[in-house]
């Protein structure tokens, strides 16, 4: 009978940090109380249909969108789990305009958190899979007092550590602090995720798309012959491709992570700053894919060598398997000249 490695979240991470005689402990134990929040929100998610919990708060967020009640609930939890331990010095939420201070009565640290609460959040209430996703930098301002802004306007390369969870047919969290990419489940029975995933690379070439190709009409003449070359039939470079698309990032990017493909949510003529944040999407899961072995882009320049300008700064994303987001780099070169943002093709 072969033996079962029974490893939980908290071990592992002890375990990692016996590896680097450097670490203090700090980040293990920012980690832990996420793995906490994430337990919470877990739990909520699962009976949403059974509390009042479904549907919207009657308020719009930052971007001028409706609130959900689960958006909210996992705002707060992923505060009030985050805010007394000490280790952080200032918070931002896609959830808030502005930066989230620790109360005054909280020692305060030296890490900064940055996080979705509750991506794919439109799709809550057809009970398709959503996650959180977080993102974890040193301060740059003087230890000892509260943050600021500087602290959170880094760039996603600075990053010490990044991770989500899914919440989906089982209980997912994903984490990279930049030696590897480790994957663990929730198990319900007994309320600790246990290591299912170790040490997770990127195929370097998958068989996966994921985009929204309603907006095909306003994309890049360079992606629309990438999207329409993935389609043909070809052996030797093994197409066509696969479509795939549940329209939550977290989801789409967990499979294509596993699988290998690649995702993307492009700029397009209506919007040609992309949808996705940079500090709470695009960075976190940039961080995590690299350190799997793959690549990041906006299409032109690598999404962790971007520097944030503002806290809801959006941005384009390609991001997968190495040579998925190269060739699609690729297209969009050729036809650079002839894609006027702003204007419908």
């Amino acid at each position: 009978m072969p033996q079962i490695r029974f490893m939980t979240l908290s071990r592992f991470i002890i375990e990692q940090e016996k590896l680097h005689p450097e670490a203090t402990g700090e980040l293990s134990k920012l980690l832990h109380d996420l793995s906490l929040a994430a337990k919470v929100i877990s739990l909520e998610v699962n009976k949403a249909g059974l509390a009042d919990i479904l549907g919207f708060t009657g308020d719009s967020n930052v971007h001028g969108e409706d609130v959900r009640k689960l958006d909210m609930f996992a705002h707060n939890m992923m505060f009030n789990a985050m805010d007394h331990g000490g280790h952080l010095c200032i918070m931002a939420s896609e959830e808030e305009e502005d930066i989230i201070h620790i109360p005054a009565k909280f020692k305060v640290g030296k890490y900064v958190l940055l996080f979705d609460p509750l991506d794919g959040s439109s799709n809550i209430d057809a009970n398709v899979s959503i996650g959180t996703i977080f993102s974890i930098f040193k301060r740059i301002t003087p230890d000892g007092k509260p943050g600021t802004l500087k602290d959170c306007l880094q760039k996603g390369v600075r990053q010490v550590a990044a991770g989500y969870i899914v919440y989906g047919s089982s209980t997912i969290m994903v984490y990279s602090a930049g030696h590897g990419v480790h994957g663990f489940t929730l198990d319900p029975s007994f309320g600790e995720f246990l290591l299912s995933n170790e040490s997770i690379r990127i195929p370097q070439k998958g068989k996966i798309y994921s985009i929204n190709e309603g907006n095909y009409l306003y994309w890049h003449p360079g992606l629309k012959k990438y999207i329409k070359w993935l389609q043909e039939e070809d052996n030797d470079s093994e197409r066509p491709y696969t479509s795939r698309y549940i329209g939550s990032m977290v989801a789409d990017i967990h499979r294509n992570l596993l699988y290998g493909g690649i995702y993307m949510y492009p700029a397009d003529s209506r919007n040609p700053n992309g949808k996705l944040r940079l500090m709470y999407e695009c960075n976190p899961m940039s961080f995590i894919v690299e350190a799997a072995g793959g690549r990041a882009s906006n299409g032109k320049q690598r999404i962790l060598e971007i520097k944030p300008g503002t806290l809801h700064q959006r941005t384009p994303i390609f991001i997968g398997s190495e040579y998925d987001v190269r060739m699609v780099e690729e297209f969009m070169a050729k036809e650079e000249k002839t894609f006027s943002p702003g204007k419908k093709r």
